[in-house]
């Protein structure tokens, strides 16, 4: 089956350059162009409605960029196409190979050197295997700026620096911001230590924002008292900006709410 191809750029020059050299090597590199975009979200919505196999990718874009929009495919719970970054930079190949991009081409790119890496993108997907081009740097791991959130048959990036808490609900995790509530499915854990920066764990199944904790009060919490039914008992609980939430903080966790709050 040919390959299905993604072109994304910000410049529609540039889009148009590559599509003229696909049509050059069509007959030696059958493929089927299935769309073209200028930003993330409009390829991260071409990529949930078209699935393709290869995006061809450019490293500089308004928003979010290039290797962020990899960065997020590579966490991707489902396959992600491969990667083929197109780009008049060459200061980033290195990054590009940590977030597992097949290749890396300079502009202007020859058809040649276009052919060669869409034939090699379909052989490893052909042999179902996954090549991992690694740097020297390759035990550094980026952490995200955007959380991906599936919604309505469409993919949303949430920026982690909007998120006031994260809720862990069943299997899912609530994300709060400001303006509403998204929810994601995944392990509060991984990404208490994937943020570990950015949020702090105030009870066992939340963790805030650091920037968004102003203080924190008394409230108050309801425990299990055995045969005796609920009982309300005295705590802490966070105050945070910008929303009325209040969450408990846990005993285990008070000393280190407390510490950032002083």
């Amino acid at each position: 089956m040919n390959p299905r191809i993604l072109i994304v750029d910000d410049e529609a020059p540039a889009r148009a350059r590559l599509k003229t050299l696909l049509s050059d090597i069509a007959k030696e590199c059958p493929h089927l162009l299935v769309g073209e975009a200028a930003q993330a979200q409009e390829a991260l919505d071409q990529i949930l409605a078209h699935a393709p196999d290869i995006v061809l990718l450019d490293v500089q874009m308004p928003g979010m960029t290039g290797m962020e929009l990899a960065g997020h495919l590579a966490h991707a719970e489902t396959e992600s196409p491969a990667i083929i970054f197109v780009t008049a930079y060459d200061e980033y190949a290195l990054q590009a190979f940590e977030v597992h991009a097949l290749d890396y081409l300079l502009k202007p790119v020859r058809a040649s050197r276009l052919a060669d890496a869409i034939r090699r993108a379909q052989a490893l997907k052909q042999n179902t295997q996954q090549q991992v081009i690694v740097g020297a740097a390759s035990a550094m791991h980026s952490v995200r700026k955007n959380f991906s959130v599936q919604e309505r048959g469409r993919l949303l990036l949430v920026p982690v620096a909007h998120v006031i808490y994260l809720k862990a609900e069943a299997k899912y995790v609530t994300l709060r911001t400001r303006e509403r509530e998204y929810l994601i499915e995944g392990s509060l854990l991984a990404l208490e230590q994937e943020f570990a920066a950015q949020f702090i764990r105030v009870h066992r199944n939340a963790l805030v924002a650091r920037t968004a904790i102003v203080g924190v009060e008394r409230g108050t919490q309801l425990i299990d008292a055995d045969s005796e039914g609920e009982k309300a008992q005295e705590s802490w609980e966070v105050i945070l900006a910008d929303i009325d939430d209040r969450l408990p903080i846990s005993r285990r966790q008070w000393s280190g709410v407390k510490a950032l709050v002083r």
